[in-house]
């Protein structure tokens, strides 16, 4: 445990920043499985009307750096894909 002030106010920091990122991180999450729900579902213009919303949701989290830049681009380019290749099988 932290001993001088300085570290208390720190520790205290880290433990507000931390809940900050998690509640990020699950907003991340929520909006990806809406997407994968839709493509799921076969509903091809919720799936495009979801990603849309999404897409906003996963660069401001890689912005904020909760998740690396290039983790968030593979996810867009994961759920894009998967979308795509709906209205081909379809």
């Amino acid at each position: 445990m932290a001993n001088s002030p300085q570290a208390l106010k720190r520790a205290r920091q880290a433990e507000k920043a931390r809940n900050h990122n998690a509640s990020l991180r699950s907003t991340l999450r929520t909006a990806i499985k809406k997407i994968q729900k839709a493509i799921l579902a076969g509903d091809k213009p919720a799936a495009q009307a979801q990603y849309q919303a999404s897409v906003s949701v996963l660069d401001r989290i890689a912005d904020k750096k909760i998740i690396h830049k290039n983790k968030a681009s593979r996810h867009k380019s994961r759920l894009s894909a998967a979308i795509k290749t709906m209205g081909a099988s379809a």
